[in-house]
Order: structure tokens, then sequence, then C-alpha cells
């Protein structure tokens, strides 16, 4: 029957029992309440879904959705201040997980069921080797020698296409990158053959060739082995390649669950309407050709003095991060420098504005050479060239409140003749990045992923800059929160002239947002021209694949 209140999301899947597959997970009524300073906080209200064997389903939703904490009651491992409430029904192969004491979880999880989480980083333990880390897993479930172990760890490496296993397995997290780290998140889930795979944002953090990548690796992994895989993501272009089935979830309640193509043929809650709608769109506005240039680099070049081999046989060689490079970037411009990690883009933009010493080249801000200036001649200029980072939580100190935050870079640059002009300032620009002028005294932590970014980018705007460099804004936000950056950053470079350098891996927001693009690659430029002619028509193999892989999620 349906519910009443909400006839898009009935306890039962549309086509439960219609494909012949056995049904392996059946959840109905989860709802979860975590105790907070205050009060209660209902984060999971009567969610039910189904998950039939060797099928994808997917829960879609903004951040605060109630995804990870559903996807966590199922492997039962939520904070100490979580309660599962009464009614709450999740049956696996025939157990109810909740009713499992924490003896029989234990041999539950990683064996039938099991995780990779958002951050690889965080969940693999820094002190122990790779091999360790998965040969503990492997012991968990099955009595066989440290030998048999390390030989099976091996294999799993293998199978989740990491080059030279061997050498791996000697070595530590922080040696890998990201998306190496994925893998092994990957191999240490499969490790004990699970029938059910929960993959959290698998890859958030990861350019779109590796996210590609570990994508398919996930599919050709589920198909081969027949497991079923709950994907929780907010990449709506991820759901529709990998996912049969979909839930979209809003403040801890499933609004509308299909099958996949059904819901983005005929999306029917307005929830779904606008998070399908929130994709990144539009284009930038035309910039006048004679207009002038704010910022140029000539033969850029970034050289890195960098270390090898052991303790008392070093061995130390060059990397050149930046290879002569030539940028040009007009005024009321935005110029979008793409690449995957590694490519030198953030390397390229610190040096253009002086935060990292180039070792050749000539820099010139607003017609005046900055090469070669010192740190102290530098700082008159600050306040005309910002920077807003990735991570708005580890730019923003933790113990200053938003006033101070956004106040500091006014007293550094002696602008404003006292406190309360200071305080003004501040507050308009709280309004500019469309924030209340009334969150002065609250801190960082108090704020969404979102809402810090906009704090981040009122602390930029406060100064009135001409320039600003743009490391990533967007790529650990939502959809929709995405758009609404997207949009203010629009709205402050009409209002105040800005000229931006976006540094990005995220091809649609380059598309929505930038006049121009820069497609680099080990250090040096391998394509540029106006945004619309490189993505539509690339001229080199390298962009044709980041293309690729960030429109179809194709490898």
């Amino acid at each position: 029957m349906l519910d009443e209140n909400n006839p898009f999301a009935p306890p039962e899947r549309h086509d439960l029992g219609k494909h012949g597959r056995e049904l392996i997970l059946d959840a109905r009524n989860v709802a979860v309440d975590f105790k907070v300073e205050g009060g209660v906080v209902n984060a999971v209200r009567d969610v039910s879904f189904q998950l039939h064997k060797g099928e994808t389903i997917a829960l879609v939703g903004e951040s605060g959705s109630g995804k990870s904490v559903t996807a966590r009651t199922v492997m039962r491992l939520l904070s100490r201040r979580a309660t599962i409430k009464p009614g709450t029904k999740i049956t696996l192969a025939g157990k109810d997980i909740v009713s499992l004491s924490e003896k029989a979880m234990r041999r539950l999880r990683g064996k039938d069921v099991s995780m990779i989480f958002q951050e690889p980083m965080s969940s693999l333990n820094p002190v122990y080797t790779i091999g360790r880390q998965i040969c503990e897993i492997l012991h968990l479930h099955n009595r066989i020698s440290n030998k048999e172990a390390m030989a099976r760890a091996r294999q799993l490496l293998e199978e989740v296409q990491i080059p030279e296993p061997e050498a791996r397995l000697r070595q530590y997290p922080h040696q890998l990158s990201g998306g190496q780290r994925q893998r092994v998140m990957i191999a240490m889930a499969l490790a004990n053959r699970p029938d059910i795979l929960i993959a959290d944002e698998p890859t958030t953090a990861l350019d779109v060739t590796v996210q590609a990548q570990i994508l398919h690796l996930i599919k050709d992994l589920k198909d081969k082995y027949g497991m079923a895989v709950i994907l929780i993501t907010h990449d709506l272009t991820i759901v529709r390649q990998f996912s049969e089935y979909v839930y979209v979830m809003q403040n801890g309640v499933v609004r509308e669950h299909n099958e996949t193509e059904a819901l983005f043929a005929n999306p029917r809650h307005p929830y779904t309407q606008r998070l399908l709608a929130a994709e990144p769109k539009g284009a930038a506005r035309p910039i006048s050709p004679a207009s002038p240039i704010v910022l140029e680099g000539r033969k850029v070049n970034v050289t890195f003095r960098l270390r090898r081999g052991g303790f008392f046989k070093p061995d130390y060689f060059d990397l050149v991060a930046v290879n002569d490079l030539d940028l040009a970037l007009k005024r009321h411009e935005t110029l979008g420098l793409v690449g995957e990690s590694g490519s030198g883009k953030t390397t390229f933009g610190q040096a253009l504005i002086r935060l990292i010493d180039n070792n050749g080249g000539e820099i010139f801000f607003d017609g005046q050479a900055i090469h070669g200036k010192e740190r102290k001649a530098m700082r008159p200029l600050r306040s005309r060239m910002q920077v807003v980072f990735q991570d708005p939580f580890a730019s923003l100190n933790p113990r200053m409140s938003v006033r101070q935050i956004i106040e500091e870079g006014l007293i550094v640059n002696r602008i404003g003749a006292n406190t309360r002009e200071r305080v003004d300032r501040v507050r308009q620009a709280l309004r500019d990045a469309g924030l209340p002028d009334t969150i002065l005294n609250r801190f960082p932590h108090e704020f969404s992923g979102g809402q810090r970014q906009r704090i981040a980018i009122a602390r930029a705007i406060a100064l009135e800059p001409e320039f600003i460099l743009l490391d990533e804004p967007t790529s650990a936000l939502d959809l929709s929160v995405q758009a609404q950056i997207i949009d203010l950053l629009r709205k402050l470079q009409d209002e105040k002239g800005l000229s931006y350098l976006f540094i990005s891996h995220d091809l649609k927001v380059v598309r929505a947002l930038c006049h121009r693009v820069m497609v680099m690659q080990f250090g040096k430029i391998v394509e540029e021209g106006p945004v619309e002619d490189v993505l539509s028509n690339p001229k080199t193999d390298y962009t044709a694949r980041l293309v690729r892989a960030a429109f179809e999620i194709a490898a």
C-alpha cells in the first residue's frame, strides 16, 4: 500500500520479484536518532529499501540526507550517540541484523557485507604496511598461514589492477596515490568475497579518469563474483551509468525510488526534479576582446629537488612540475586549468601569485613584474589577489570565529579606518557571499561544506581583490550546492569585475563557468582554447579521455 503522505516512496520497490533475482537484503522502517547537545537529531526516519543478488542500487541525495547513516546501520557501525529505533528491521540472507550480538556482527562484517569508505587515507592505518592490513582481514575470517595470507593479498592487489603488487605490499598508505589507496580499500573489502559491497562516495576526491577506472573496476568485480552493490553518491552521472535502481533521500527520508531509467526519464517528486536539474548549467558571459590583461606568465618554470634512495646513500633528482608555461588572463575573464592529479595545475597557479617560487620565467600582475619580488615586497599586492582553496575546513582556522577569519585579512592589509568600519565590511562580504550577516560569532564546525566554502569566498572578496585563484572550490560539494557556488561566482564576477583562474578536474563545472580552458599534463599545456571548442572537439587523445571520463564515465 502506498504511503499517503508520499506516494512516490512505497515500502517495497516497484520491480520487487519481477526479474527472478533472489532478495538478499530487505530493510524496513529503518530509523536512527543521534543524541546531541540540546536534544535529539532524527538522522534517518522510516527508510525502507530492498537489494537483489548481483545488482547495484544507488542511494542519492545531498549531504545530511541520511545516506551514509542508513548504510552504516546495515553494517551496525554507528557511533555510541546513535540509537536504532524500535520497529527497524534489516534482514540479510535470512538473519535479522538489528537483533544480532556484536560478536555475531563481527563474523558477518567483511564476510557477508563489506564497505568502502569515502576517504581511504583516514580508513587505512598509517603505521602498518598495505600487506599487513590486507592480511589482518584475511586472518579474521580464515584459518590460513601468514605465507598464504600474503600470497592472497598479492593476488587481491593484482585483481584491483595495482601495478607492481609485490612492491606495494611492503609500502605504507602515504606512499600511494589517491586512486591506488582507493583500490587497496576495494581489495580489503573484497578479501573474503562478500555477498554485498557498500561503496560510500568511493570516488568523490578523485580525478575524472581515476574515478572512471574505480567505478569500472567495482562493476567488473561485481559481475565476476555476482556481488550486490549499494552505491552511495551525489553524482547523478555515476548513478545513471552504474545503478539499476535508485533511492532518492532528503532529510533522513526516502522521497522517491524507481528503476534508474524510469526515474531519470520521469522524476515525480519535486526534490528529485530539483536534484536532477542541479547539474552545472549555463555558460560564461562573453567579455570584450579589448579587455586588458590582469595576470600574465611567460615561460614559467617550477622545479622541485627531491630525494630517493636510502638514508646513507641518498640520490637527489629534479622534478620539473611546471615546464616553461605561458598564460594570459584578461580582466573579467575566467580561465580554466584542468588535468589529472600531479599534472602541475596547483603548482602553476601558486607560482603565478608567488605563493611558491618559480625557477625561471616572468610573471606580471596588472603590468607590474612580480617574478623577482620578495615576500615583503609582495605584501601591498596581496589584497588585490586572493585564493579560495579546495577544502574550506582545512583552510579556515577552527579556533577563530567567522568575524575573526574574515577580519584578519583587513587588519593585516590595514583596510578600514576602525573596528566598526571593518565589521561593516565583514557583514557586507557575508551578504555578497549569500550568507546572513548574523553569523559573526559562530565557528567553522557549525556550518555545512557549502556554507564553509561561502565563508572562504567571503574572506577573499572582503579585500575587494581584482583576481581570485580558485583551487578546486567545488570538488567536495553536492551538485545542488555546486550549482549555488557557480551562480555566486558568476554574480560576483559581474558585480565586481573579478578575474578567476579556476583549477579543477570537474569539466562540467569548467564548461559552465569558464571562458577559456588550458589542459595540463606532466607540467606542460597540451591543449588550450575557448571552453566549448576544447570540450566539444578535443584535439589530443589526453583531452578526449578527460572529456569522455567527465561526461560519460567511460574509460
